[in-house]
């Protein structure tokens, strides 16, 4: 059965199967990358697999950072992200409370600066984030606050902007 287009029944079966085995919960996601050296194309893509196929995806740094500006800059697939993350928790939340949404749309904004990227301060590179959503139901406001406190506190997107996350960095030689 589907509500707000998400299969409550498919995720109410992975629960259960996470409540007998938490091994289950846990999933890897993995991007591989190349740059891209011809001029005229987007500088960066990377190909990510799912369950029906591919999906390209571009990014080329807008052009007072050496970019042509050909596709999304790098910083902007990181909102994007969010905003689909935030979004698919909130609307997944409200199905499995019966609550129908006749539409849903999210801005997810934030503010950089590049100093630090350019060498010149220490500056923070990201000064804020906000995310914004715009919701057409007929649930009440105490339930719509109940959900966007749900969605706050168990979205991964908004979990990895708020909590330090431990980073590994390798380099190797290719060929």
């Amino acid at each position: 059965m589907k509500v707000n287009n998400v299969n409550v029944e498919a995720v109410g079966k992975f629960v259960e199967q996470a409540k007998a085995d938490p091994s289950v919960a846990k999933k890897s996601k993995r991007v591989e990358g190349r740059w891209n050296f011809t001029a005229g194309q987007p500088q960066f893509s990377a190909t990510m697999a799912h369950k029906t196929g591919e999906t390209t995806v571009r990014a080329d740094f807008a052009p007072f950072m050496g970019g042509e500006g050909l596709a999304p800059d790098p910083i902007q697939y990181c909102p994007y992200g969010l905003a689909a993350c935030y979004a698919g928790t909130f609307v997944g939340l409200a199905a499995a409370q019966g609550v129908v949404l006749r539409s849903l749309s999210v801005v997810a904004e934030n503010r950089v600066d590049l100093s630090r990227s350019l060498g010149l301060s220490d500056a923070p590179v990201v000064e804020q984030v906000s995310l914004s959503l715009q919701v057409d139901t007929d649930a009440g406001e105490a339930q719509l606050a109940e959900l966007e406190r749900l969605a706050r506190e168990r979205c991964p997107g908004v979990y990895c902007l708020s909590n330090p996350i431990p980073i590994e960095f390798q380099i190797q030689r290719a060929g």
